[in-house]
């Protein structure tokens, strides 16, 4: 296979997955949240808010503006690449939240009652459920809405502060700003209920799936380890050479790389070989080569 024609189905492959995610994403707003008032965090749920002050303005346009504006500020700032990424997304997210709403007002009209269960904590938990799968596919294939993330990499570039907290107390502030036009406490409840499982389920796709562990055995005997690892996990390992700080004696460290269904097989092997070995075992974020994960950006 040529390689501008390897490269353009994987960029196909990339943007189907993309799409399929922002769909799934749409879906959960337009069907189960947007219809009972119920809003969550992002530029989806600030498009969300205008549009149950004004129903006039539809989320679509409003999530699209509001990203147009994002993208016009952050483009010196964030890089031309990022920009042009967002900027497709966005769009495409756009006419995917435009086209839920007119197919969820089509069957709304054409079978003369709602189609989805009245219970607004349930929808509430369906489409937070809903979103963060679909956010999640889109992220995990390179895809990248913006919104509220260009706020904050603008903030973080300039400003030392930690992306993950400044990320959730923006969104925290745009759930309670739900408030002013549903003037309903319960909804925000059921707001605050849709971010944080937005989080859970998002992260949950993005890390749980792929989740690995890194290994550190300590083991006089840790060429007999490795090789049963080899041997049994088919698992490679490598050997790190160190040096004990209270005895100045040199050792050897076993660094293992493993998909959370060989961890348990992986300790049974060194409790096996050796029961008294020192372990350190920490999970890790995302693993990037041969037998793991293909670095997409």
């Amino acid at each position: 296979m040529k390689p501008n024609t390897k490269k353009f189905l994987q960029e196909a492959e990339k943007y189907l997955f993309v799409f399929i995610g922002l769909a799934v994403f749409a879906f959960g707003w337009t069907f189960f949240l947007i219809p009972h008032q119920i809003t969550g965090g992002g530029i989806s749920g600030i498009s969300a808010i205008i549009y149950f002050a004004c129903d006039k303005i539809p989320v679509s346009v409003s999530a699209l503006v509001l990203n147009l504006i994002l993208i016009g500020i952050a483009w010196k700032i964030l890089g031309r690449r990022f920009c042009i990424d967002t900027l497709i997304c966005s769009v495409l997210l756009s006419l995917l939240l435009q086209v839920g709403q007119s197919l969820y007002d089509f069957l709304l009209n054409f079978y003369g009652h709602p189609i989805i269960p009245d219970d607004p904590f349930m929808c509430a938990m369906i489409g937070a459920a809903l979103s963060g799968l679909g956010i999640g596919i889109a992220l995990t294939n390179g895809g990248n809405t913006g919104g509220t993330d260009i706020i904050v990499l603008m903030i973080a570039k300039y400003r030392r502060v930690s992306y993950g907290r400044t990320s959730l107390y923006l969104n925290i502030f745009i759930v309670l700003s739900s408030i002013l036009t549903t003037h309903n406490p319960v909804l925000l409840v059921y707001s605050a209920v849709v971010l944080f499982v937005y989080i859970i389920v998002s992260d949950l796709v993005i890390d749980g799936y792929r989740q690995t562990f890194q290994f550190m055995v300590f083991s006089k005997k840790n060429h007999e380890i490795a090789e049963r690892i080899n041997n049994e996990l088919h698992r490679g390992a490598t050997f790190l050479k160190g040096t004990g700080s209270y005895n100045h004696q040199d050792t050897e460290v076993l660094l293992i790389i493993s998909h959370r269904t060989d961890r348990a097989n992986i300790i049974r092997i060194i409790k096996e070989v050796d029961n008294t070995a020192f372990i350190s075992i920490s999970k890790v974020q995302s693993v990037f080569g041969k037998n793991f994960e293909e670095i997409k950006l």
